[in-house]
């Protein structure tokens, strides 16, 4: 399992603009969306997540409303902004890039 802090900044931002775009979701199902789609390899804790979040929102990426959890409780409902959508594309690109780089120098010989 990779400890959270080993998650780059924006690593984690990709990742949590990635969980958006397939729906909207409070904190806590944030993690939990992470944490089922890698496998459970990725865990995302409160000391990582909401400041990421603050962060997003302050950039205009995500928009937060609160709203009632499944669990019957209160919690605050995140969502992509359509700046978000784009930002998440070009997020995106840039990560496939530099992880196929990445790949090509650990495949040298």
């Amino acid at each position: 399992m990779a400890d959270r802090a080993d998650l780059l900044q924006g690593t984690l931002d990709l990742l949590i603009l990635k969980t958006l775009v397939l729906a909207p979701l409070h904190g806590w199902g944030i993690s939990k969306r992470l944490r089922q789609l890698s496998d459970d390899v990725l865990e995302v804790g409160q000391g990582s997540l909401y400041p990421a979040l603050y962060r997003l929102e302050d950039k205009g990426w995500i928009r937060a409303e609160w709203g009632t959890s499944p669990e019957g409780r209160r919690a605050k409902f995140y969502t992509l902004t359509a700046h978000g959508k784009r930002q998440f594309a070009a997020e995106r690109s840039q990560w496939r890039l530099f992880s196929a780089a990445v790949e090509h120098i650990l495949g040298a010989t």
